[in-house]
């Protein structure tokens, strides 16, 4: 690429020639990022046990391949809530894109778009949401904390359904924040000059947050509401009792409680309790298309990246979300003809070696 067509972080022009895998987007990132944000991202909670496990236990996994079926033609779409993905990964909520990239959000959404992802803005976001949709040609879903201030909340998400959102995920984990050391070392606090306009002031949700506030919230809203941080099966049968839409198989990235188990661990316990009445979703150390493959082998219909993309929208802005995208993309593609399958519904638990 010439000189003139890098992208530019802070007016300097970014080569992002050398970039293979999504490893490679962290050590980049971790040059270019300010220690506190850094340390921001790449941190989770106490002594981060779950933040290796997440990763240990998909490495753990083992394929089990076949040969000698047709994958000269790859389907990887997916239909969530009627909305047809051509693949099934998704950009995850994450805060404050303003600390990682001069243009924050708006990059995100721009790199999202490019890549034919859905972006789900997170409620931290350090952009208002109609500026983000003003760039966004892919569609939008938003992450919601919910506040002790109900008007505040239910305004917040008329306010997401206003601009298109089409789906609601609400952070059912975190009814205090974790332990999060590494964070605290470094004193994270926003730079001057920027803020989250939609946190009211508070970094956590302050309301006692249960399944009654679940059920006020979905009795209002005019799309459909997931619940994000579900590890438990008796949990996921309460969030189909209620009405919610779908739930997102999430244990924060291991930001929150240290020492719970990895997602991809979880997830085949949800599945079977789910039993494919709504959709279920997982995050948590994604990192190759592997990976990607693993999930919806285990029952997850599409998988969410978080960490991956914060250090590639700090390394190259919009063009680092879009090519990291890209290479999950063409990883999992690669998975999927190497183990013999051409279609996501050929995708099954026979897929892992037992």
């Amino acid at each position: 690429m010439a000189q003139d067509q890098l992208p530019l972080i802070n007016g300097e022009p970014v080569d992002l020639s050398g970039i293979i895998n999504l490893f490679d987007f962290e050590k980049m990132a971790e040059g270019k990022m300010t220690k506190m944000a850094y340390e921001y991202v790449a941190s989770g909670a106490a002594d981060e046990f779950t933040v290796r496990w997440n990763r240990q236990a998909l490495d753990t996994l083992k394929l089990n391949p076949n040969v000698l079926n047709d994958v000269s033609t790859l389907d990887t779409s997916v239909t969530l809530f009627g909305h047809k993905l051509p693949y099934p990964i998704l950009v995850a909520p994450t805060a404050f894109h303003k600390i990682m990239h001069p243009e924050g959000e708006l990059a995100t959404a721009r790199g999202a778009s490019k890549a034919e992802a859905i972006y789900v803005v997170s409620s931290f976001t350090t952009t208002p949401l109609e500026e983000i949709k003003k760039v966004a040609s892919e569609p939008l879903w938003f992450q919601l904390y919910v506040r002790d201030d109900k008007e505040f909340t239910k305004n917040l998400v008329q306010k997401a359904e206003s601009i298109g959102c089409r789906a609601l995920c609400i952070t059912v984990d975190t009814p205090v924040g974790g332990a999060r050391n590494r964070q605290a070392r470094v004193n994270f606090k926003l730079p001057e000059g920027v803020n989250a306009p939609y946190a009211n002031g508070e970094m956590i949700q302050k309301m006692p947050l249960t399944w009654k506030e679940m059920e006020w919230l979905i009795s209002f809203a005019k799309v459909p509401v997931l619940l994000k941080g579900i590890l438990h099966p008796d949990d996921a049968e309460k969030a189909i009792q209620i009405g919610a839409s779908g739930i997102i198989v999430s244990n924060h990235s291991g930001r929150n409680l240290d020492t719970v188990p990895a997602t991809i661990e979880v997830l085949p316990r949800i599945v079977e309790r789910v039993n494919k009445r709504i959709p279920i979703l997982m995050d948590g150390g994604i990192r190759r298309g592997t990976d990607v493959l693993k999930a919806i082998a285990l029952g997850a219909n599409a998988v969410l990246v978080g960490k991956p993309i914060c250090f590639g929208l700090a390394s190259g802005g919009a063009e680092g979300v879009t090519k990291t995208l890209e290479i999950l993309r063409a990883e999992f593609e690669m998975a999927m003809a190497l183990t013999g399958r051409s279609t996501i519904a050929s995708i099954d638990k026979s897929l892992i070696w037992k």
